[in-house]
């Protein structure tokens, strides 16, 4: 192949290779690399807000999902005792809490319960309330 020589003109650095023919090199200019400078800025902008409500939704997920979990565990020691249990540890290894996720009994007897979920990283919490005769759903706000 050809060799390349570079040569100034205009200030310009201009490129000839073999064949004669000539090429300009000027590259971007200052102005072009502002406009994408600002266009990622502000697609960046976008972004990040989107980034934390999904973190914020995740949140509420995993106490949604722990609860529906601890319903299950409920209804097993129910069958076992007939009542339901009024601690955590009453379901031994029944039922696990996610990582980060506190949940709370906060009454219980053979007729119902209820029990709340937060999480260490959101101010939200989530609750939910089972009767016999009413299946619960667990509510977040």
């Amino acid at each position: 192949m050809g060799t390349s020589v570079a040569l100034i003109r205009d200030g310009r650095a201009v490129l000839s290779n073999d064949a004669g023919t000539m090429k300009t090199n000027a590259g971007f200019t200052l102005i072009e690399l502002l406009i994408v400078t600002v266009l990622i800025a502000i697609l960046t902008a976008i972004a990040v807000p989107q980034l934390f409500g999904t973190k914020e939704r995740s949140y509420v997920a995993a106490m949604r999902s722990d609860l529906r979990n601890l319903e299950t565990a409920q209804e097993a020691y129910y069958v076992d005792n007939i009542t339901y249990a009024a601690a955590l540890a009453d379901l031994g290894t029944m039922f696990l809490v996610s990582p980060g996720v506190t949940i709370a009994i906060d009454s219980a007897s053979q007729t119902g319960w209820g029990g709340t979920a937060t999480h260490a990283s959101t101010p939200l919490s989530c609750s939910v309330a089972v009767t016999r005769a009413h299946q619960g759903i667990p509510t977040c706000p």
